[in-house]
């Protein structure tokens, strides 16, 4: 009851606007109850974020996957930032929240200023999320796959993972890099992931990551392969309405809505992606 007199009063203050997603109803037996994590999702730093929480339901998948204030959160490939956004300063009093991209000696670069960006990403992002959440950079951590500091090996409460797979298989290093997050894992760690999601029958073409979608169980016998196992599974992020077959892939439809103007209300209607949405533990 506390926690919900907390969480009415932080909503009547920032003028009662709830995003779609996140109430305190429950949805696949996830009770949202968290004033916290409402008055994140809530806080300025996130104005132009709140458009998407209808698709991506934030709320309810980060509890889903289990995570709370006080754990060591990583988040793989944060990309530009959208759940960096609500992460940091979830964690922010109580927790550390880590940034992971994957390993570079292994890439090829364009030119050298792309590759001087790419390396010096784990110094120049603390700043970036600072500057996006107003969180003290020295609160925040991003590492390469390759380099997490040994004290950190093994302390991980949880691994987030979103829509960042297919960029994993494309780049032909899905393996070493599940089998590095695997090493970063508690005993009792686990891996949440999003993935855009592939029809059961679709063809190679269209699932083996190059159009942004896979196939569901492509992924559990990817992390099987890698040492996890299932534990649970959700359908908090489904689009049925996604038919997941455009020659353009994933990014045909919002936000990044790559037929330009052709078609653009038929892919506003149909809205963001498919998703998946999987919960994983490793096994012994």
């Amino acid at each position: 009851m506390k926690k919900l007199l907390m969480a009415s009063a932080a909503l009547a203050m920032l003028g009662g606007a709830v995003p779609a997603a996140a109430n305190h109803h429950e949805k696949d037996g996830v009770a949202m109850t968290d004033a916290s994590m409402q008055t994140v999702l809530n806080a300025e730093t996130r104005a132009d974020d709140k458009a998407r929480d209808g698709y991506r339901h934030p709320a309810q998948t980060l509890n889903f996957f289990g995570v709370k204030p006080g754990q060591t959160v990583v988040e793989y490939g944060p990309g530009g930032g959208w759940y960096t956004r609500i992460l940091v300063p979830y964690l922010a009093d109580n927790g550390q929240y880590v940034a992971i991209n994957a390993d570079s000696s292994a890439s090829s670069f364009s030119d050298r200023a792309r590759e001087a960006r790419t390396k010096s990403w784990p110094e120049n992002f603390p700043m970036t999320a600072a500057k996006w959440t107003g969180v003290d950079a020295k609160k925040i951590m991003a590492f390469e796959s390759d380099e997490l500091p040994d004290d950190m090996k093994g302390k991980v409460d949880r691994i987030l993972i979103f829509r960042s797979l297919h960029g994993m298989l494309n780049g032909n290093s899905a393996d070493s890099e599940l089998r590095a997050l695997r090493d970063m894992l508690a005993d009792d760690g686990m891996v949440g992931v999003v993935q855009h999601r592939a029809k059961p029958d679709a063809s190679y073409a269209m699932s083996n990551g190059s159009k942004g979608y896979l196939k569901q169980a492509s992924v559990v016998a990817l992390f099987e392969l890698n040492g996890f196992e299932l534990v649970k599974k959700s359908e908090i992020n489904a689009n049925p309405k996604d038919m997941a077959d455009y020659p353009g892939g994933v990014w045909t439809l919002p936000p990044v809505l790559g037929s330009g103007d052709t078609d653009k209300a038929k892919y506003e209607a149909i809205g963001e992606s498919d998703r998946m949405t999987l919960l994983f533990k490793k096994r012994p």
